[in-house]
C-alpha cells in the first residue's frame, strides 16, 4: 500500500521509521513542518522526522501552510492509498481528507484531551490511565470517528518522558494495525458532550506554589524537563518526590532536613526536594543551596 506521512517530532519519526521498516507499506511522501532556528546561534534545524525521510530516501515536503492551493494541488498529484498523521502540527484542509482517508494517532483516550498537549494533560490530572486513539480525520480537531483505541496504565510516579516513550511505542504498532486491517474496523463517532481540550504548553505555565503537594508533583512530572517547574523566586525545582498530600502545613516550611534532601510543607501535604536551580546559576543539590542562602529548619523555601 502507498502512504503519505504527515508529522514532525520525535513521536512521528518513530511512527515513520516503523512504517518504512516494514515491507507491505510503501510512504511516497513525507510532510512535516519547515525548518526552524535554535537555541542562541538560532541555527536553522529541521525537524526529526525531516531526518529520518532523507535517511530513507524519501521525498520531503515543508510547506508553510498546508492549505495554500498550489501545496493542495502539489500533494493531490501523489497517488495514496492512506494518509497517516502524527502531530503534524497543522491542519489539513477538506481537499486533502478526501484524497484518501487520513488515519491520525492521538496520544490520548479521545474524546479526553483534544489538543495539542494530552500527554501532560493526563499527568496533570493524575489520571491512572491513558491511551493512544487512531481515528479518522474530519475537518475538526481531533474530532474524527474513532477507529481503535490502545490503553495504558499511568504509574503515580511516572514521568513525562518515560509516558511519552510508551505511548510513543503504542502508537507504532497501533498504525500498523489499523492499516493493514483498515476494512474490518468500523469507525465509531466521538461523543462531543463528553469531550475535554488542552492547550499548547507556554513556559509561564511553570510557575507554581506550595499550596497542594500532589498538584505541584503532577506538574514537576508533567513540566520535566519542559518547561521545567520553578517558584516566584525563579527558584527551579529540578528533582522532588511526594511524601504525603493529606496533612496541613504552611506553605514553604522546610519540614526536615537530611543528607541529600529536604522535605517542604505544603497548604495540603508535601514533597521531598532534591535539586534546585538558582536564577542564572547551575543546578545544585538542595543543602547546598539551603547552606548557601544560611536557611534551615521551620524557615520559608523561596
Amino acid at each position: 500500500m502507498n502512504v503519505i506521512f504527515m508529522g514532525t517530532p520525535d513521536y512521528a519519526s518513530e511512527i515513520l521509521e516503523t512504517l518504512v521498516a516494514d515491507k507491505a507499506i510503501n510512504v511516497v511522501a513525507v510532510y512535516t513542518q519547515p525548518d526552524k532556528p535554535v537555541g542562541r546561534k538560532k541555527v536553522m534545524t529541521p525537524p526529526i522526522t525531516k531526518t529520518v525521510a532523507l535517511q530513507n530516501n524519501l521525498p520531503v515536503y515543508q510547506p508553510t501552510r498546508l492549505r495554500d492551493e498550489e501545496t493542495v494541488a502539489e500533494l493531490l498529484q501523489i497517488e495514496c492509498d492512506y494518509i497517516v498523521v502524527a502531530a503534524y502540527g497543522q491542519i489539513l484542509p477538506k481537499a486533502v481528507l478526501d484524497h484518501a482517508p487520513c488515519i491520525n494517532l492521538h496520544a490520548s483516550i479521545l474524546p479526553d484531551y483534544r489538543g495539542a498537549s494530552p500527554i501532560q494533560q493526563a499527568i496533570l490530572n493524575g489520571d491512572k490511565e491513558t491511551g493512544v486513539t487512531a481515528m479518522l480525520m474530519d475537518v475538526g480537531l481531533d474530532t474524527g470517528d474513532i477507529l481503535k483505541i490502545e490503553k495504558i496504565a499511568i504509574s503515580e510516579d511516572e514521568m513525562v518522558a518515560t509516558l511519552f516513550d510508551r505511548l510513543t511505542e503504542c502508537a507504532t504498532a497501533l498504525t500498523v494495525d489499523v492499516l493493514k486491517n483498515f476494512d474490518t474496523y468500523t469507525p465509531v463517532a466521538q461523543d462531543d458532550t463528553k469531550s475535554t481540550h488542552c492547550t499548547k504548553i507556554t513556559k509561564q505555565e511553570g510557575l507554581v506554589s506550595f499550596d497542594d503537594a500532589q498538584a505541584l508533583y503532577n506538574r514537576y512530572r508533567a513540566f520535566t524537563p519542559w518547561p521545567g517547574i520553578y517558584l516566584e523566586s525563579g527558584l527551579k525545582l529540578k528533582k522532588m518526590t511526594l511524601v504525603e498530600s493529606d496533612k496541613d502545613h504552611k506553605a514553604g516550611e522546610i519540614l526536615a532536613i537530611d543528607k541529600e534532601s529536604i522535605v517542604v510543607g505544603c497548604e495540603k501535604g508535601s514533597v521531598s526536594i532534591e535539586l534546585v536551580q538558582p536564577v542564572s546559576k547551575k543546578e545544585m543539590s538542595v543543602i547546598a543551596y539551603l547552606n548557601g542562602k544560611r536557611l534551615s529548619l521551620a524557615d520559608t523555601l523561596s
